[in-house]
């Protein structure tokens, strides 16, 4: 016999950044509490800097489809609504259903964190209880000062601390059965968000990359524990080779858990009678970078605009939309550098040093604002972070935390030698250079195919290397009036 949906006051579980049933704390605890549970997620339709991008907003379509699937197995129900205030819309959903209490993961933004006080206070006062858990990261930014109760500058050091103190709790299990009230109220239909692009369909490709949603996750988590892991620490430079995780868009709509994949990671490690190794330790600092960024962004409301060190504010860029299009479109004339941009427009996603390579690029060599750069990863990444996307060009541009210094500047052919010594990563995203050799397909301009016309319509390089070099360290030496000198 079928169990009858709860006739109890039902408790809302608010799903922001943590579309799982696994480990996901306020779901658990609502599940405990007996009451019939139910889960919503509100479209934030305001026009706001964290409003999603495209490319996340395909993923956010499949992830609920999926989340929606894997709550129908269990008895429960993913109720949708949108509004430009999605506070309120869940406080007026808690009075239409007569709710008993609204569980939710916490945010980090500056602007998030007052949204969450102010529903709190308000449902409050309305009597029904509010409830916020850790649903996202593993080290929340108050638990990791310093000595001086202030927040890490440098990441070696947060890692550190992090490091010393105790192991992250065990992950909790998926409840069996999430309880659905016995009266539902109106949804909308996925489909009526349009959050899928029509035409042109430039995410027809994505499907074949990516599989939103838990299980998808769970898959890819397996796949790399079992493959990629080992040789992480090598091989996690390689755009040529599948040597990372692939996590981040997962994690980023909290698909899988920071605490899941830690401790994944150390359950894969005991069975294999294997200790902690160099490959390991890489990858947990990956995942602590995440919290060193979100560390960051709590205490730094303004990541995504503006530079963490003043005097950036005052750098001497040079706006040109002409060079900033052909980065975008990966028409500079670098084929490492045209590879990623290509890869990223194709897929959502970039290969994290190619990232780097490319982000310096924009900035260092065409002196780009680096916020253009984070504006288009935010629109273009399936893994789009408010967080690590802001951080991490902040530390390209040497204007964030722990950045890096101002006279790196990254060369794209010597890092496109390095990392893509075969050449067959641009190969497979450029491919009007695919009859160069390995040597020559990082300098095509110098090669008689290309002199020759047989490249295609490939273009020559957008700005000389040695002088875009020298016009950066003089602009960075500006900020300071300093003659810049490479020590």
């Amino acid at each position: 016999m079928t169990r009858s949906p709860s006739s109890k006051p039902p408790v809302i579980v608010w799903l922001r950044q943590d579309l799982r049933l696994g480990d996901q704390p306020a779901l658990a605890a609502a599940v405990e509490t007996g009451h019939p549970v139910l889960p919503v997620y509100v479209l934030d339709e305001g026009d706001h800097a964290l409003s999603p991008g495209g490319a996340s907003r395909w993923w956010l379509h499949h992830s609920l489809a999926a989340l929606a699937r894997d709550l129908e197995r269990r008895g429960g129900t993913l109720v949708l609504r949108r509004g430009r205030e999605p506070g309120r819309v869940i406080e007026a959903l808690a009075r239409e259903i007569g709710a008993v209490g609204v569980h939710w993961g916490r945010r980090y933004d500056a602007g998030e964190v007052a949204v969450d006080k102010a529903v709190k206070a308000r449902l409050a006062d309305a009597g029904i209880t509010a409830k916020s858990f850790n649903t996202s990261l593993l080290f929340e930014p108050w638990t990791t000062l310093n000595k001086s109760g202030r927040p890490y500058q440098v990441f070696t050091q947060f890692w550190r601390t992090c490091r010393s103190g105790s192991e992250p709790s065990a992950p909790l299990p998926a409840p069996a059965r999430v309880p659905a009230p016995a009266e539902l109220p109106a949804s909308d239909r996925l489909a009526d968000w349009a959050l899928l692009p029509t035409r042109p369909d430039w995410a027809k490709d994505f499907h074949q990359v990516w599989q939103p949603g838990e299980v998808g996750a769970a898959a890819q988590l397996d796949r790399f524990l079992d493959g990629a892991l080992r040789g992480y620490r090598a091989e996690r430079d390689r755009p040529d080779r599948d040597g990372t995780s692939r996590l981040s868009p997962h994690l980023r709509f909290g698909e899988i858990s920071p605490r899941q994949t830690w401790h994944a990671l150390h359950h894969h490690l005991a069975t294999a009678r294997q200790p902690p190794d160099a490959d390991a330790e890489t990858f947990l600092a990956e995942l602590a970078w995440r919290e060193f960024s979100y560390s960051l962004l709590y205490y730094n409301a303004e990541l995504a605009r503006a530079p963490l060190k003043p005097q950036f504010a005052h750098f001497p860029w040079r706006p040109d939309e002409a060079a900033l299009r052909a980065w975008q479109q990966g028409r500079t004339g670098y084929p490492i550098v045209d590879a990623g941009m290509r890869q990223l427009w194709a897929t959502g996603w970039m290969h994290n040093r190619v990232r780097m390579i490319t982000a310096s690029f924009l900035i260092k060599h065409l002196l780009q604002p680096w916020q253009a750069g984070e504006r288009w990863f935010w629109d273009t990444l399936v893994d789009a972070d408010p967080a690590n996307n802001a951080a991490s060009w902040q530390w390209v541009a040497g204007s964030g935390a722990d950045a890096v210094p101002y006279f790196r500047i990254f060369n794209p052919v010597l890092q496109g030698r390095k990392f893509d010594p075969n050449g067959a990563y641009v190969r497979r995203w450029v491919p009007e250079l695919a009859a160069l050799d390995g040597d020559a397909i990082h300098e095509p301009w110098k090669s008689d195919h290309f002199q020759s016309g047989k490249v295609g319509a490939y273009p020559p390089p957008i700005i000389e290397l040695a002088a875009a070099r020298d016009r950066a360290l003089a602009a960075f030496a500006s900020l300071n009036g300093r003659e810049a000198a490479e020590p």
